[in-house]
């Protein structure tokens, strides 16, 4: 079985944060940031996170603008211009990413990245760990502490 594991930067510092990926044997991290900046935590805007994450041994992949959580295109949004999860999930773009993603899981050890501590409040569970799952995919969540759990919230699928 493929095995994913999904992760939030939260405010770690950069050291703690590659030292979580590291102790977890993570090859490949995947960010699926929408905007892969901040302005709380700077070490891990993406040209100098990239740097960082690569310097540690760490394969680097942006994947944030296929399955990124706030979807540019107005026909992702509700009425009220929040994200519409069904449908971003329906998009060729994020099959064809999260296809790809699965791919080198089976080769590979893969993370993948959001900025939110808690995935129950992130779309790495609200989302792409739900499709993951449907597709057979076995998902654990890095937790803030830098340990694995399975932890799951019911939804689209």
């Amino acid at each position: 079985m493929v095995e994913i594991f999904t992760i939030g930067h939260s405010n770690h510092g950069i050291l703690d944060f590659l030292n979580i990926l590291k102790r977890n044997r993570i090859q490949v991290l995947v960010d699926v940031r929408s905007d892969p900046y901040s302005r709380y935590a700077s070490q891990f805007n993406k040209t100098e996170f990239s740097r960082h994450v690569d310097a540690a041994g760490i394969t680097y992949r942006y994947s944030g603008n296929a399955i990124g959580g706030k979807p540019k295109d107005p026909s992702l949004l509700t009425a009220s211009g929040k994200p519409d999860y069904d449908k971003l999930a329906a998009t060729e773009p994020f099959q064809d990413e999260l296809r790809a993603i699965v791919e080198i899981a089976q080769t590979k050890r893969v993370a993948i990245m959001c900025s939110e501590a808690d995935p129950m409040g992130c779309h790495r569970e609200r989302i792409l760990a739900q499709v993951l799952r449907s597709w057979g995919v076995d998902v654990k969540h890095i937790m803030p502490d830098g340990n694995p759990a399975k932890v799951e919230q019911p939804g689209l699928f």
